[in-house]
Protein backbone atom coordinates (compact mmCIF):
# COMPACT_ATOMS: atom_id res chain seq x y z
CA UNK A 1 0.00 0.00 0.00
CA UNK A 2 0.95 3.51 -0.48
CA UNK A 3 2.01 5.80 2.19
CA UNK A 4 -0.24 8.12 3.93
CA UNK A 5 0.87 11.38 5.07
CA UNK A 6 -0.72 13.55 7.81
CA UNK A 7 0.27 17.01 8.77
CA UNK A 8 -0.50 18.28 12.24
CA UNK A 9 -3.16 21.01 12.49
CA UNK A 10 -2.11 22.05 16.11
CA UNK A 11 -0.40 20.97 19.32
CA UNK A 12 -1.91 20.00 22.63
CA UNK A 13 -0.44 21.72 25.58
CA UNK A 14 -0.47 19.46 29.05
CA UNK A 15 1.23 19.64 32.41
CA UNK A 16 2.48 16.11 31.62
CA UNK A 17 6.04 16.95 29.70
CA UNK A 18 7.14 12.92 29.20
CA UNK A 19 5.16 9.97 29.02
CA UNK A 20 6.44 8.67 32.35
CA UNK A 21 3.67 9.57 34.83
CA UNK A 22 0.71 10.74 32.22
CA UNK A 23 -2.35 8.91 32.89
CA UNK A 24 -3.03 6.38 30.68
CA UNK A 25 -6.89 7.42 29.78
CA UNK A 26 -9.29 10.47 30.05
CA UNK A 27 -11.04 8.87 33.12
CA UNK A 28 -7.89 8.49 35.11
CA UNK A 29 -7.33 12.15 34.07
CA UNK A 30 -10.13 13.99 35.85
CA UNK A 31 -10.18 17.04 36.12
CA UNK A 32 -6.34 17.91 34.60
CA UNK A 33 -6.83 21.10 32.22
CA UNK A 34 -4.65 21.64 28.84
CA UNK A 35 -5.28 23.52 26.09
CA UNK A 36 -5.55 22.44 22.31
CA UNK A 37 -3.82 25.03 19.65
CA UNK A 38 -5.16 24.59 16.56
CA UNK A 39 -3.39 26.29 13.97
CA UNK A 40 -4.47 29.08 12.71
CA UNK A 41 -5.36 28.33 9.24
CA UNK A 42 -7.78 25.97 10.32
CA UNK A 43 -9.45 28.10 12.86
CA UNK A 44 -12.44 28.27 10.88
CA UNK A 45 -12.90 24.82 10.83
CA UNK A 46 -13.26 25.44 15.12
CA UNK A 47 -17.10 26.72 14.33
CA UNK A 48 -20.07 25.59 16.73
CA UNK A 49 -17.17 23.23 18.27
CA UNK A 50 -17.79 24.94 21.46
CA UNK A 51 -21.18 23.97 21.65
CA UNK A 52 -19.98 20.42 22.20
CA UNK A 53 -19.29 19.26 25.69
CA UNK A 54 -16.73 17.01 25.18
CA UNK A 55 -14.00 16.37 22.02
CA UNK A 56 -12.07 13.58 20.21
CA UNK A 57 -9.13 14.26 19.80
CA UNK A 58 -6.92 11.93 16.97
CA UNK A 59 -2.78 13.08 17.58
CA UNK A 60 0.49 11.75 17.05
CA UNK A 61 2.29 9.53 19.78
CA UNK A 62 5.04 11.14 19.04
CA UNK A 63 7.64 10.11 21.96
CA UNK A 64 6.50 6.23 21.45
CA UNK A 65 8.13 3.94 19.32
CA UNK A 66 6.27 1.16 16.99
CA UNK A 67 6.00 -1.70 18.94
CA UNK A 68 6.15 -5.69 18.45
CA UNK A 69 2.49 -6.57 17.26
CA UNK A 70 2.07 -8.55 20.96
CA UNK A 71 3.04 -6.82 24.31
CA UNK A 72 1.89 -6.11 27.84
CA UNK A 73 0.32 -3.32 28.49
CA UNK A 74 0.16 -1.42 31.65
CA UNK A 75 -2.75 -2.88 33.51
CA UNK A 76 -1.98 -6.28 33.09
CA UNK A 77 1.13 -9.34 33.26
CA UNK A 78 0.47 -10.89 30.17
CA UNK A 79 1.27 -9.56 26.66
CA UNK A 80 -1.74 -9.08 24.30
CA UNK A 81 -2.28 -8.01 20.79
CA UNK A 82 -1.17 -4.28 20.20
CA UNK A 83 -4.97 -4.26 18.36
CA UNK A 84 -6.73 -5.59 21.50
CA UNK A 85 -5.15 -2.69 23.50
CA UNK A 86 -5.16 1.04 23.48
CA UNK A 87 -1.52 1.78 24.42
CA UNK A 88 0.90 4.51 22.60
CA UNK A 89 3.02 1.95 21.11
CA UNK A 90 1.76 0.60 17.57
CA UNK A 91 1.89 0.32 13.93
CA UNK A 92 1.03 3.55 13.66
CA UNK A 93 1.02 5.93 16.31
CA UNK A 94 -2.36 7.34 16.54
CA UNK A 95 -4.20 8.21 19.49
CA UNK A 96 -7.30 8.65 20.73
CA UNK A 97 -8.54 11.18 23.65
CA UNK A 98 -12.06 12.11 24.55
CA UNK A 99 -12.04 15.07 26.50
CA UNK A 100 -14.72 18.01 28.05
CA UNK A 101 -14.19 20.88 26.20
CA UNK A 102 -14.26 23.98 28.99
CA UNK A 103 -13.96 26.74 26.13
CA UNK A 104 -12.98 28.12 23.18
CA UNK A 105 -11.25 31.54 22.36
CA UNK A 106 -10.47 31.87 18.30
CA UNK A 107 -8.38 28.69 17.54
CA UNK A 108 -7.73 27.50 21.40
CA UNK A 109 -9.43 25.26 23.10
CA UNK A 110 -9.72 24.69 27.05
CA UNK A 111 -10.15 21.05 27.93
CA UNK A 112 -9.81 19.09 31.15
CA UNK A 113 -9.46 15.33 31.29
CA UNK A 114 -6.32 14.94 29.39
CA UNK A 115 -3.86 12.38 29.55
CA UNK A 116 -1.76 13.45 26.50
CA UNK A 117 1.86 14.70 26.59
CA UNK A 118 2.48 18.14 26.15
CA UNK A 119 3.94 18.92 22.29
CA UNK A 120 2.15 16.37 20.76
CA UNK A 121 0.90 17.13 17.15
CA UNK A 122 -2.85 17.06 16.56
CA UNK A 123 -3.87 15.51 13.40
CA UNK A 124 -7.70 15.78 13.96
CA UNK A 125 -10.83 17.18 15.95
CA UNK A 126 -14.65 15.34 16.25
CA UNK A 127 -17.47 15.88 18.40
CA UNK A 128 -18.31 13.35 20.50
CA UNK A 129 -22.02 12.28 20.47
CA UNK A 130 -22.93 9.86 22.60
CA UNK A 131 -26.02 8.98 20.20
CA UNK A 132 -22.54 8.19 17.65
CA UNK A 133 -20.00 6.98 20.03
CA UNK A 134 -21.32 5.44 23.43
CA UNK A 135 -24.69 3.76 22.46
CA UNK A 136 -26.20 1.66 25.19
CA UNK A 137 -25.02 -1.34 23.31
CA UNK A 138 -26.37 -5.23 24.42
CA UNK A 139 -23.79 -7.62 24.92
CA UNK A 140 -20.89 -4.97 24.65
CA UNK A 141 -17.47 -6.79 25.73
CA UNK A 142 -13.98 -5.37 27.33
CA UNK A 143 -11.60 -8.80 26.48
CA UNK A 144 -8.96 -8.89 29.11
CA UNK A 145 -9.55 -5.67 30.75
CA UNK A 146 -12.91 -6.88 32.50
CA UNK A 147 -10.68 -7.89 34.77
CA UNK A 148 -8.38 -5.22 35.28
CA UNK A 149 -10.23 -2.13 34.62
CA UNK A 150 -10.73 -1.40 37.92
CA UNK A 151 -6.63 -0.46 37.73
CA UNK A 152 -7.54 2.58 35.68
CA UNK A 153 -7.33 5.13 38.26
CA UNK A 154 -3.97 3.96 39.84
CA UNK A 155 -1.81 3.40 36.61
CA UNK A 156 0.26 6.03 35.29
CA UNK A 157 2.28 5.61 32.23
CA UNK A 158 5.94 3.94 33.08
CA UNK A 159 7.52 5.01 30.08
CA UNK A 160 7.88 1.28 28.45
CA UNK A 161 7.01 2.75 25.05
CA UNK A 162 8.92 5.54 24.74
Amino acid sequence: MEPIVCRPIGIIRSPFKEPRGTPIQPPAAAGIEGSVEVDPAYAKGLKHVDGFSHIILLYHFHLSRPSPLQLKPFMDDEAHGVFAMRGSSRPNTIGLSVVRLIERRENILRVQDIDIVDGTPLLDIKPYVPQFDAQDRVGVRIGWLEDNVHKLSTTKDDGRFA
